[in-house]
């Protein structure tokens, strides 16, 4: 699935600098020329990564990198400027959460670089919340059939940490089974969650 990247400048020369500059990366880039219009189709699209100029009509980028910050938490967000103040730096880490802040002009290697790590750390870190939430779902499957038949969960392992079905409770043949039932339809609501994204 292809990276979604929106960039937000007043300034089309800047925007098309950037789409020039990831043009052989694998995204899908979106452009918005305020950030009125960024919070919009970040309402209606999924975005992976946002790109925002700092000094533009309206609401400035650490204004709103801070709100994509509370509505879309785990979107990557780069700011640039002109003006690299001490000050807006730290109001660029403390209200709008960046993971990147540039200096007018950047140097487009280093963005491209930047944002790709960006984006792999991304989809580790979503991989890894899938799987906890996977995970949370069988204990507490699991949780709730120990409730119903106390000591059927107990099982034994051999020094190798294979589990011995010989003499094992009454039953866990019909554990493994809800268990790999109920893991199948964590597994299908996942994916209806990926896919319900894809189609935002």
């Amino acid at each position: 699935m292809s990276h979604r990247v929106l960039l937000v400048d007043d300034d089309r020369r800047l925007l098309e600098g950037i789409k020039r500059a990831l043009r052989k990366e694998p995204y899908e880039i979106l452009t918005a020329d305020s950030a009125e219009e960024g919070l919009r189709l970040l309402q209606s699209e999924r975005i992976d990564a946002v790109i925002s100029d700092q000094n533009m009509p309206g609401m400035c980028g650490v204004d709103f990198l801070s709100r994509v910050s509370k509505e879309r938490p785990h979107t990557v967000r780069f700011i640039m400027t002109g003006q690299a103040t001490l000050e807006v730096a730290i109001e660029a880490i403390n209200e709008g959460a960046i993971t990147r802040f540039f200096t007018k002009p950047w140097n487009p290697v280093d963005l491209v670089v930047s944002l790709r790590q960006a984006l792999e750390q991304k989809d580790l870190m979503d991989r890894a919340r899938r799987l906890l939430e996977a995970s949370r779902k069988q204990s507490a499957v699991i949780e709730r059939i120990e409730k119903e038949s106390p000591g059927i969960t107990k099982v034994r392992k051999d020094s190798e940490g294979r589990l011995i079905l010989d003499g094992a409770p009454c039953g866990y043949e019909d554990l493994l089974r809800e268990i790999s039932d109920q893991a199948d339809a964590a597994e299908k609501q996942l994916k209806w969650v990926d896919d319900w994204d894809v189609r935002r």
